[in-house]
């Protein structure tokens, strides 16, 4: 069998530190008389992960393994790694497999594309967990339960969901690897499995494996807002808005949903990318904002395109739309990426410098994961290059640090990594949790309204995991940068009118499309039949999205009129009208 022969490991310079000392961990633990079935490996992101699932087969000597990816898009990766007539299999690029020795069959579990025969034949079966857990499986049961010895798990921080347990019984003398950045779900449950190796964040950034990152939080002088509880406006001081933001859901939604401070945010986002791209002659270096929800995905899009920026959003209901986005991006063709817990595992582009949070994390798991997109090196194995850098964009009120339970889970070296990256960790509650739920569909969090903020400044946290951070300091004190100076500066962006009038007609647009998918889908109407367009000529999504278009206009216009033509008053006229135009239209629909 394949995974019996030699294959050069130890001494092999092409692979990463983490790919050579993790093979070994794995190999010298299932040695062992009495070892443990179930391991867990955690590598940060940019570290060779894939690489090493591809080559722990060998560290395990075993017969026959089965690769589970919690995702089309990370099981398609995965199987290009694996293939022997991929262009970029792993074996070939890091000189793994001598030109003399046999490669491992691969087969790949996609519709289509895959049958029976194939699996029984191939020494490594790659799928992603929906298509050989649950009801629907037809590809595992036919197989017997000693037919792999081998379960590599790729982001394994899911894996204590029934799915992944159901696959586990199915072979139960299998050993299995579990691998992930994160040792935890989003949800704080950790992976299964003792971890047996740990690649610490600093020495990935020592090693120019993964960017150096600082950290931006937003402090206003003083916010003005209305206090739900008896409907008078109050204005605080900064350290009265950390204080909500830790004790206020509806508060915390408020700092990032509000126009007053999404656009500091969204501001000082701009300023560090301008910095970055400035400082390195790196024009493609770009921002990638996480948002609460779809709408919040619009919001924040408009806010950058009104800004001038080019600026797109992904959801997981835009399905086909996604695909244009992520060519976009590929193609430099945008300077934003905003998305709504969209962007995790498998989700690489290196280009990505700035992390806008304008999300609520209920614990560090997914911040890490959001994270984890900027911290790809634009230079492979070049600490201290110019553009191996990141920065994270966040506002005190949102509570960013707060009630992350699995924040002690990592090694002791990463605990201190993120203890510096985040401000006044030493304060933060590592006891409950907070339950985020999303706005629409069925309820969720109102924010509070923030009426206006002033005396912006930006914290600067030292940079994270570079020995030279005095020198980098010195080059931005050179360069006549202060933090007073850049807060000024930030203050003097401006936006044209029609920068704003072309984003707000964009966004209402988009928010149009996305309360006709909500009407229909409360009202159970199938969006490709043809019931509701009395002449049964259009069909059901496009006859809504065309009738809702023509009452926003009629409301602001007049039945003639013009949205080319609309001035940013009626734009923003037929913003405010529609939530009631929506529940009109609603109403008259569900009542034939």
């Amino acid at each position: 069998m394949p995974f019996n022969q030699q294959v050069a490991i130890n001494d092999n310079n092409q692979l990463r530190i983490p790919q050579r000392e993790g093979f070994t961990a794995i190999h010298d633990h299932f040695q062992q008389v009495g070892a443990d079935r179930e391991v867990g490996i955690v590598l940060p992101v940019g570290c060779g992960k894939s690489g090493l699932i591809a080559i722990s087969p060998y560290a395990l000597r075993g017969q026959r393994a089965l690769v589970v990816a919690p995702g089309t898009r990370i099981r398609t990766q995965l199987g290009n790694d694996l293939r022997a007539n991929s262009e970029s299999n792993f074996y070939d690029r890091c000189h793994i497999i001598g030109a003399s020795e046999q490669y491992p069959e691969t087969t790949i579990v996609e519709s289509g594309r895959v049958n029976v025969d194939d699996i029984l034949h191939a020494d490594v079966t790659v799928a992603n967990i929906q298509q050989i857990a649950g009801e629907e499986n037809r590809w595992l049961d036919g197989l017997p339960d000693d037919f792999f010895d081998m379960i590599l798990v790729d982001e394994a921080h899911h894996n204590t969901a029934a799915s992944w347990q159901q696959v586990k019984r199915r072979f139960p003398n299998a050993r299995v690897v579990n691998f992930s950045a994160t040792p935890a779900r989003a949800d704080g449950a950790l992976m299964e499995g003792r971890i047996i190796y740990s690649f610490p964040v600093l020495r990935a950034i020592e090693a120019g494996y993964v960017k150096r990152l600082r950290a931006k939080m937003l402090r206003p002088t003083e916010l003005r807002y209305i206090d739900r509880s008896d409907g008078q406006e109050r204005i605080i001081d900064a350290e009265e808005v950390r204080r909500l933001g830790e004790t206020d859901a509806e508060f915390r939604r408020g700092i990032v949903m509000s126009d007053e401070t999404l656009s500091s945010i969204v501001d000082h986002s701009i300023a560090e990318l301008r910095q970055l791209r400035q400082s390195t002659g790196e024009q493609r270096l770009k921002i990638i904002a996480s948002a609460v929800n779809y709408d919040h995905c619009i919001q924040i899009t408009e806010a950058f395109r009104a800004r001038g920026l080019r600026a797109a959003y992904v959801h997981s209901r835009e399905g086909q739309a996604n695909d244009r986005v992520f060519q976009q991006l590929e193609n430099h063709d945008i300077d934003v990426i905003v998305q709504a817990r969209m962007l995790g595992e498998g989700f690489d582009h290196k280009y990505l410098a700035v992390a806008m949070v304008g999300s609520i994390f209920a614990n560090l798991s997914p911040f890490v994961q959001f994270i984890g997109r900027i911290m790809r090196v634009v230079e492979q194995n070049s600490p201290g290059h110019p553009t191996s850098q990141g920065v994270v964009v966040f506002h005190v009120g949102a509570n960013v640090a707060r009630r992350w339970n699995d924040f002690r889970q990592f090694s002791e070296a990463d605990q201190g990594f993120f203890a510096d990256l985040l401000p006044e960790i030493e304060d933060v509650d590592f006891t409950g949790e907070i339950a985020v739920r999303e706005l629409g569909g069925g309820g969720g969090i109102a924010p509070v309204e923030i009426l206006e903020e002033r005396g912006v400044r930006a914290s600067d946290m030292d940079p994270i995991g570079d020995p030279q951070a005095i020198v980098l300091l010195q080059q931005l004190a050179e360069l006549g940068v202060t933090p007073d100076q850049a807060a000024q500066e930030i203050r003097r962006l401006r936006t044209t009118r029609q920068d704003r009038r072309e984003a707000r007609r964009a966004s209402l647009n988009e928010r149009v499309q996305n309360e006709v998918g909500g009407i229909l889908g409360r009202l159970g109407v199938n969006a490709g039949g043809r019931t509701l367009d009395p002449r049964r000529r259009e069909r059901n999504y496009a006859w809504a999205v065309s009738e809702l278009h023509r009452r926003v206009n009629t409301h602001v216009a007049g039945a003639n009129a013009d949205r080319q033509n609309f001035t940013l008053e009626q734009l923003d006229q037929g913003h405010k009208a529609l939530p009631e135009l929506v529940q009109v239209l609603e109403g008259e629909l569900r009542n034939g």
